[in-house]
């Protein structure tokens, strides 16, 4: 799933190639995709982009008509961007193609998404905060008045383990699967390990881990083409799916605890103090 680094390098990307650029029309290939239908999306058609913003893991078009055209991409969604679109509209069918976007210079972008769970959303909105999953976000962690304080008082009195609590977009925008495991291995943390058992020194460290590690993400992808940011995401990443492998940082192997539709990975000498953690399931480290 994109999360916020890559969503931030594609707000970047679609800023250059599609600031001043007018739409010629939206389609809609797959039924699933759109999510709301007043304004319809051809009512984007003729406007000129004049913003593209990020809001969590939403990619944010701003049209000068006043409307918005709102992308979440979801777990399989992804953005391909085309000098040149094929002539003639697209077919409905069994591909992974759910949107395109045409521009009058004949460039544009689809939208496509992989697998048969169709999560992938399209919304054509007034004012973002008409889409709920923006209306609902927390702060961005990136943001320059995202300070530690804050973060300090988000955790405070928050009952669930960390690795729950920086997926939730409602507490802190833009972390998923990925990157939490990539923050908690960085601090050094046990993604089982209560938000609110943190001590201010536990609580400093956290707050470094995630601030550092989604600001050396979003540097790594800046100015990398959308179509290269999945694999450049996968090849920064140093415990996220490489269960097996050894840990960058000491040598353990990296071990893996399953979910019923996702995983995580961590490893037991930086972050268990060396015990294997037990099946989520049963909520608990192996004594």
């Amino acid at each position: 799933m994109p999360e916020l680094p890559e969503v931030e390098a594609l707000t970047d990307f679609l800023t250059e190639h599609l600031v001043g650029a007018r739409v010629a029309r939206v389609l809609p290939v797959a039924v699933s995709v759109l999510k709301t239908y007043d304004p319809p999306v051809t009512a984007l058609e003729g406007a000129r982009v004049t913003e593209v913003r990020r809001h969590g893991k939403f990619l944010d078009l701003v049209a000068d008509s006043g409307l918005h055209l709102v992308m979440h991409l979801a777990r399989a969604g992804w953005l391909q961007w085309r000098d040149r679109l094929p002539d003639g509209p697209p077919k409905p069918g069994k591909g992974p193609l759910a949107l395109r976007v045409a521009l009058e210079t004949g460039e544009g972008f689809d939208l496509t998404e992989a697998g048969t769970q169709k999560r992938l959303a399209v919304y054509v909105v007034r004012d973002p905060a008409q889409v709920p999953g923006i209306a609902r976000l927390g702060p961005d962690p990136l943001a320059a008045d995202f300070d530690e304080a804050r973060f300090a008082a988000l955790l405070a009195g928050e009952r669930r383990q960390l690795k729950g609590a920086l997926r939730d977009q409602s507490l802190i925008a833009g972390v998923g699967n990925a990157y939490s495991d990539e923050i908690l291995h960085a601090a050094k943390m046990s993604p089982f390990k209560l938000a609110a058992s943190l001590t201010p020194e536990e609580t400093h460290h956290l707050y470094d881990a995630l601030r550092g590690t989604l600001t050396e993400a979003v540097e790594r992808s800046r100015g990398v083409a959308a179509g290269r940011l999945k694999s450049e995401k996968k090849s920064g990443l140093r415990v996220h799916g490489r269960t097996g492998e050894p840990c960058p940082v000491c040598g353990d192997t990296i071990r893996e605890v399953s979910f019923s539709d996702s995983s995580l990975q961590y490893c037991p000498t930086c972050q268990t103090g060396g015990k294997p953690l037990a099946d989520r399931r049963l909520s608990r480290l192996l004594k």
